[in-house]
């Protein structure tokens, strides 16, 4: 629905919100609560698009960690966010959707998702919560200050005056859903320093051809280590992950990417433990019990108890062992290449694929330019900031959404209570 102003309104109460992504419809129905007048900005068809499609279309919508585990799972700025996650606590996100109508249930790691495993009762029900808004779907191309204290908004179809602007534009990953980076030139434009933008909880690259010839095999409950060339370990972590064409994906790998952006990927090794619950001792008597009762049949048809199907020949390959080989005629070296495989499966990596495909931006709107108590810009009075425009982010597992509802609860509150009551 389009909306034009109407000259009967005090344009100094009114709130613009550009985005209309978790963060922004956060911040919309957080003001319209307090009594302001709202009016959202969204270039998209509709509301909540990359929201919609987050956590493989389940919503991963916050962690149960509170209080510093929480803080210890994000990754830039931690401090800055003290005012905003005390505002609206993880707690505060369960209790919310709940009271909107939404079943929630809490998964492996604190992960909390809907009952129903779809993201879309999390979009629908943030939707229904900012539904007393108006609606503009118009590009803003710019944010300027007036000499009166408000603020004109700038799209190609008009300008439109506000008594405060919340900017939850996202970041520049996943541009197809309205993440397009163009919250960053608005910001600049306001005075602002944005920091560099790099992609995070992203998939990894690698050179090996054996992920291609796993593609999309998923494997659960195995552990993970990335190591740089003097093997020194600079990320452990266990869970699911997957092989793809270009090289491995899924939650363990995210995360990895979040603690190794920094680094010179194309000089790191992602070591796969395959069998984490065995040390090798039990799992080579496991081993020697499968070759027992394979002893007259081929390799490469002694592994189904071991290994899924697709991984078995590149397994083989890996430990540079004829598949037709007797299981009779493995010499004892071979049995201990084969051990030592299936507890370190090594794979080179590359590089982190496009930014396009991250499912964060790490950097932004720079935290020294923001009131971490109200989210209002230190350089434009009246602007206010949510979400993941601003230079904070975290590890995958509900934490980055945690950071869009805290900040933009806190930025949708401050802005409302300033027009209102001051």
């Amino acid at each position: 629905m389009t909306f034009t102003p109407s000259a009967d309104m005090n344009e100094s109460k009114k709130i613009a919100v550009i985005g209309g992504g978790a963060a922004g419809m956060m911040a919309a129905g957080t003001a319209l609560s307090l009594g302001a007048s709202v009016t959202i900005f969204e270039h998209m068809s509709h509301l909540g698009k990359k929201l919609a499609i987050t956590g493989k279309d389940r919503c991963n919508v916050t962690n149960t960690a509170s209080g510093e585990a929480l803080m210890e799972n994000v990754t830039r700025n931690p401090r800055f966010l003290y005012s905003a996650f005390n505002s609206f606590t993880t707690e505060d996100t369960q209790t919310f959707f709940t009271s909107l109508g939404v079943k929630l249930k809490v998964e492996r790691g604190g992960r909390v998702f809907p009952e129903s495993d779809k993201a879309k009762d999390i979009v629908d029900a943030l939707r229904a919560y900012c539904s007393a808004a108006e609606i503009i779907h118009e590009h803003v191309r710019s944010v300027t200050k007036n000499a009166s204290g408000t603020l004109t908004v700038h799209t190609k179809e008009g300008e439109y005056t506000f008594g405060a602007v919340i900017l939850a534009t996202g970041g520049k990953s996943y541009p197809l859903t309205g993440s397009d980076g163009s919250g960053y030139a608005i910001a600049r434009k306001l005075g602002h320093t944005v920091t560099e933008l790099i992609p995070s909880l992203i998939p990894l690259t690698s050179p090996s051809p054996l992920p291609q010839m796993m593609q999309g095999l998923s494997l659960k409950n195995v552990g993970i280590t990335v190591r740089d060339e003097s093997k020194n370990e600079l990320y452990r972590d266990f869970g699911e992950m997957m092989f793809t064409h270009f090289g491995v994906t899924g939650p363990v790998i995210l995360s990895a990417s979040a603690r190794l952006r920094e680094r010179d990927i194309s000089r790191l090794t992602l070591s796969i433990d395959l069998k984490p619950a065995l040390d090798e001792a039990t799992l080579d008597t496991r081993l020697l019990s499968d070759f027992k009762k394979n002893i007259n049949r081929d390799f490469i048809n002694s592994l189904d108890g071991l290994l899924p199907q697709k991984m078995i020949l590149p397994f083989i390959e890996y430990c540079k062992i004829d598949p037709r080989a007797k299981v009779n005629a493995i010499t004892k070296e071979q049995r201990q290449t084969i051990l030592r495989a299936l507890k370190s499966f090594d794979i080179p990596l590359s590089g982190l694929r496009p930014i396009e495909e991250a499912i964060i931006t790490s950097g932004g709107i720079s935290v020294k330019e923001i009131s971490p108590k109200t989210m209002e810009s230190r350089i434009a009075e009246g602007v206010y900031f949510a979400g993941e425009v601003i230079d904070v982010d975290a590890y995958t597992g509900g934490f980055n959404l945690q950071i869009a509802f805290s900040t933009a609860y806190l930025a949708g509150k401050s802005a409302a209570e300033k027009l209102i009551y001051e």
